[in-house]
C-alpha cells in the first residue's frame, strides 16, 4: 500500500478517521461469527458524506479497492475484505446523525451509521414507528440494512427495506455525491435510482443517508403461540388469519420442533409453552395503533376458527407483555442456540408461500437420504415465503466430516429452491458466501444485466470487489 495515499487519507479523515493499529483494526476484519476473516491496509472511518466522497476519490485515483462496512452483523461475509491486505475497509459507524424527523410527512432522514435500535427509539419518542425489526437491531446499522435489503419479522405487514425507503444519498464510485433525499410517495420522473443501491451490498456505491417511512406508533398487541402438525396447516392458517385480522396481522413465524429443542436446551430461562411436543409451532402477533383495539378477542376467535378447521392442535395467547416477550425469545433465540450444537450450514431461502409445504417435505426427505440423522432447523417468516433452513450435524458426527458434506447438502437445498422458482437468498444477501452459487442458480441474462450496471457505475471494479458478482 502506497504510504502517500494513506497520508492523503489521513489529511482528510484525521486521527479518528484512519486506523492502522492492528488491535484497533481487528474488529473490522472478521464478522461476528468469525466465519469470515480478512486483512486490510487500513480502516477508514469518515464522519461525514464529504469525507466519504473525498476518500473515495483518493482511492479511485490510486486504484485501491474499498470495502464498505456498517455494523458488521452480516451472515454472508459481504463487509469483510479479502486476504490480500491491499484493500481498505470504509466503516460508516461514525456517521450517526438523525438529520430530520418529519411527523407530518411521516419520514425520518438518517445517516448510514445510525444503529437500528436508536432509529426505532427516535421514532417512538416522536409517537411513530419504524417497523424494521431483527435480531441484530442493537448493533446493525441503517446503511447495512439498506445494503442488504433487510427484512426481519414485520415484512408481512410493512415490507422490507425497499418498501420502507423513499430516498437515498449515495457516494458513487468516482466520488460524486448523488443527493436523492426526497421524502416523496409519488415521484414519476424516470428510473427509480435508489433501487439500484438497495440490496447491492456496496458494490455500486456507498449509501451515506436515507429518507425512511414512519408509521403510527403501535399501542396494542396480541401475541399467541400455536402448535401444528405440518407446514400445510401453517399456510392454510395464514389465509384464515388474514381474513379475520387484515393488516393487523404483523407477525407470523414458523418454527420446527428441532428449532425449539435447541432453544430449550441452550437458552437459559426458556420454557416450552405446552406440556406436549408438537412437530411445528407458530408465533402469531396482531398489532394496532388504537389502544382500545380488541386484539386478544380477535385473535382468540381467529385461532378458534383454526382449531375448528383442524389446522391447530393447541394455542395459547400471552396475557402480559412479559409472556409475549418470552414467546418471542423462543423464536429469536434459535440462531444462537444452534451455534452450541457445532458447525451449521445456514440457508436463507424464499419460495412462493404456497410452495412452502412442498419445499419442507421434499427437501427434508432428500437430506435425510443424503445424510441420515442430519438435524434440520427450519424457521422463518411464512407470510413472505422466507425460510431459514439450517442444518446441524447428526449426533456424534465429527465436525470435519460434517463440513465435507457441505457442498452436497447445500446443493440439495438450492436445487429444491430453484425447482420451486425460489431464491437462494431472501434477506441476507450474497456477499462472498453465495456469490459463486448465484452464478449457477441465477438467470444468465439477469447476471449479464447486473454486470452491465456494475461496469457502468464502477468500471474499475473497486467497490467491494469479489462480492455479489
Amino acid at each position: 500500500m502506497d504510504d502517500a495515499l494513506l497520508q492523503r487519507l489521513h489529511a482528510v479523515l484525521g486521527d479518528a478517521g484512519l486506523l492502522r493499529d492492528p488491535q484497533r483494526m481487528a474488529p473490522y476484519l472478521s464478522d461476528w461469527r468469525n466465519a469470515y476473516r480478512g486483512k486490510a491496509a487500513a480502516v477508514l472511518r469518515p464522519a461525514s458524506t464529504d469525507e466519504v466522497a473525498a476518500a473515495v476519490r483518493l482511492c479511485q485515483q490510486a486504484g485501491v479497492a474499498l470495502v464498505p462496512q456498517g455494523g458488521n452483523t452480516g451472515l454472508c461475509g459481504g463487509s469483510i475484505p479479502d486476504a490480500s491486505g491491499e484493500q481498505l475497509v470504509l466503516s460508516l459507524t461514525r456517521m450517526q446523525r438523525i438529520r430530520e424527523l418529519d411527523v407530518h410527512n411521516d419520514t425520518v432522514t438518517v445517516e448510514a451509521g445510525v444503529i437500528l435500535a436508536r432509529l426505532q427509539q427516535a421514532a417512538a419518542e416522536a409517537g411513530r414507528l419504524f417497523p424494521l425489526s431483527l435480531g441484530a437491531e442493537g448493533s446493525c446499522t441503517v446503511g447495512g440494512n439498506l445494503a442488504t435489503n433487510a427484512g426481519g419479522t414485520a415484512v408481512l405487514r410493512y415490507g422490507n427495506m425497499r418498501e420502507l425507503t423513499l430516498g437515498l444519498e449515495v457516494v458513487l464510485p468516482d466520488g460524486q455525491i448523488w443527493i436523492g433525499l426526497r421524502g416523496l410517495r409519488k415521484d414519476n420522473t424516470g428510473y427509480d435510482l435508489k433501487q439500484l443501491f438497495i440490496g447491492a451490498e456496496g458494490t455500486l456505491g456507498i449509501i451515506t443517508a436515507a429518507v425512511l417511512k414512519l408509521y403510527p406508533a403501535i399501542r396494542r398487541r396480541a401475541t399467541a403461540w400455536a402448535a401444528l402438525a405440518d407446514a400445510e396447516s401453517a399456510v392454510a392458517l395464514l389465509g384464515t388469519l388474514r381474513g379475520y385480522c387484515g393488516e393487523r396481522l404483523s407477525g407470523f413465524e414458523l418454527m420446527s420442533r428441532q428449532s425449539l429443542d435447541f432453544v430449550l436446551r441452550h437458552q437459559p430461562g426458556s420454557v416450552d409453552p405446552f406440556d406436549t411436543a408438537y412437530p411445528w409451532y407458530l408465533l402469531v402477533e396482531l398489532s394496532d395503533p388504537a389502544a382500545a383495539a380488541a386484539l386478544d378477542e380477535t385473535l382468540q376467535v381467529a385461532l378458534g376458527e383454526g382449531v375448528e378447521l383442524g389446522l391447530l392442535q393447541d394455542a395459547v395467547i400471552a396475557s402480559s407483555q412479559a409472556q409475549a416477550a418470552a414467546l418471542w425469545w423462543l423464536r429469536e433465540g434459535i440462531s444462537e442456540a444452534q451455534n452450541h450444537e457445532g458447525p451449521s450450514l445456514k440457508h436463507d431461502i424464499s419460495v412462493p408461500i404456497s410452495s412452502i409445504p412442498a419445499f419442507i417435505a421434499g427437501t427434508g426427505a432428500r437430506l435425510q437420504e443424503a445424510l441420515p440423522g442430519v438435524r434440520i432447523v427450519c424457521y422463518g417468516h411464512v407470510g413472505d415465503g422466507n425460510l431459514h433452513y439450517n442444518l446441524s450435524k447428526p449426533p456424534g458426527m465429527e465436525d470435519a466430516a460434517f463440513l465435507t458434506q457441505a457442498p452436497q447438502l447445500t446443493g440439495q437445498v438450492f436445487d429444491a429452491t430453484l425447482a420451486l422458482n425460489g431464491s437462494i437468498s431472501a434477506e441476507h444477501g450474497l456477499g462472498q458466501a453465495k456469490r459463486d452459487a448465484a452464478r449457477h442458480y441465477k438467470n444468465p441474462l439477469e447476471q449479464a444485466l447486473m454486470r452491465a450496471l456494475k461496469d457502468t457505475l464502477d468500471p474499475k471494479g473497486l467497490m467491494n470487489p469479489g462480492k455479489v458478482l
